[in-house]
């Protein structure tokens, strides 16, 4: 999955989101979204994990998800679409964008740019990502950065994954610098 692992990767970089790489999240969505839509949502794992985190811990305000697609869904209330192909009609109701994309540059890439020419986004991908130079191009987009550390992707194993992960929060209208965020201990 990562650069350092012996791993046959998953096609189309399919690792369902663990709930361990969520917490980090929710402080910096938790009163301040409502909604969200999830462009690479998989078997819904992340949707579920956010949903259900809000629900448990905060019982006032909860966070739902209100679109969700992805280009091989793994179930049914899931609409099959490519991220790419997504348009503000499709997640008009929606505030922002959560997910955990491919991390192939070559996929990774086009979908920064196509998610927040739409809405801001929120995607979960490799820390090193943003000290490489292929980065700088999105940095001035780059709002927040939320470290994530290392997580165990594929249940049942025993090991964490050997790259460790951030929350990345892109917005094109961003005038801020960028804040970061270390691991919640």
């Amino acid at each position: 999955m990562g650069k350092r692992s012996n791993f046959e990767r998953i096609p189309r970089d399919y690792y369902p989101t663990p709930k361990e790489a969520v917490y980090p999240l929710v402080p910096h969505i938790f009163g301040i979204i409502k909604n969200f839509s999830e462009p690479c949502a998989g078997d819904g794992s992340l949707i579920d994990h956010i949903e259900k985190i809000t629900d448990h811990v905060f019982t006032v305000e909860r966070i739902r998800c209100v679109y969700a697609c992805d280009v091989e869904p793994q179930r049914k209330d899931i609409a099959k679409q490519d991220a790419l192909s997504l348009t503000k009609k499709n997640v008009s109701i929606s505030e922002v964008f959560i997910t955990n994309p491919p991390w192939d540059r070559k996929v990774l890439h086009p979908l920064i740019y196509h998610l927040t020419s739409i809405k801001p986004a929120w995607l979960l991908f490799d820390a090193d990502w943003m000290h490489t130079k292929q980065s700088s191009i999105f940095q001035k987009m780059l709002k927040k950065v939320v470290s994530v550390g290392r997580v165990k992707w594929i249940e049942g194993t025993k090991n964490t994954g050997k790259d460790n992960c951030c929350w990345y929060y892109f917005d094109k209208n961003n005038e801020d610098t960028t804040q970061f965020f270390g691991p919640i201990t």
